[in-house]
């Protein structure tokens, strides 16, 4: 017989997951208290990363049922969502989402949503990342100096360079300019 689980997340201390436990029951499934996994957890954060989803997989078994209210309770980020739907599809774990219709995302049409949803997420990071580079290339145009600022200044890059031809040790250099062992590394490399 399938066990039933709920997973409900919620972002801050003052919100609750009340509503989703309510919102799931009110769609005919029965919740046994002791699993109903809740939990407070930026969604930014991935799933397999947060304490009460890494317990809630280890009390699943093949043939359970996991339910959320709705896709982002999974997780914000689509790629990290498919990897956990695809993890649980493996443990033969349906996971129905309620927003999606109820849709089981392990059969075929929820692989069907999952691959669209996907689809979707691939093609905003697309365009971000086409929008960055647009705006690089204006930032660039303009004069604007990108990267990070540098940490040594010109004159203290010439005493670096110079200690270290005289045999100072990196980390020696690195205290005493109260910068990393990298930024003197870096300082000798671009003499």
């Amino acid at each position: 017989m399938s066990r039933v689980f709920a997973y409900c997340r919620v972002s801050t201390a003052d919100q609750t997951p009340d509503n989703q436990i309510l919102e799931i029951q009110a769609a005919g499934f029965q919740l046994e208290p002791r699993r109903v996994i809740a939990e407070t957890v930026s969604g930014s954060t991935p799933a397999m990363e947060r304490t009460g989803f890494r317990k809630l997989i280890d009390r699943l078994e093949w043939d359970d049922v996991l339910i959320v209210t709705k896709l982002d309770r999974l997780g914000r980020n689509a790629m990290d969502v498919r990897a956990t739907v695809e993890q649980l599809a493996e443990m033969n774990v349906r996971v129905h989402c309620l927003a999606l219709g109820g849709v089981d995302l392990t059969s075929p049409a929820g692989k069907m949503t999952m691959a669209v949803i996907s689809a979707v997420a691939e093609f905003e990071r697309d365009l971000l990342v086409e929008r960055t580079q647009a705006g690089l290339v204006r930032a660039k145009a303009q004069g604007k100096k990108l990267g990070r600022p540098r940490s040594l200044t010109a004159s203290q890059l010439e005493t670096v360079r110079l200690r270290r031809s005289e045999g100072a040790s990196v980390r020696t250099l690195a205290r005493e300019f109260g910068v990393s062992a990298s930024a003197i590394q870096r300082a000798e490399r671009a003499a």
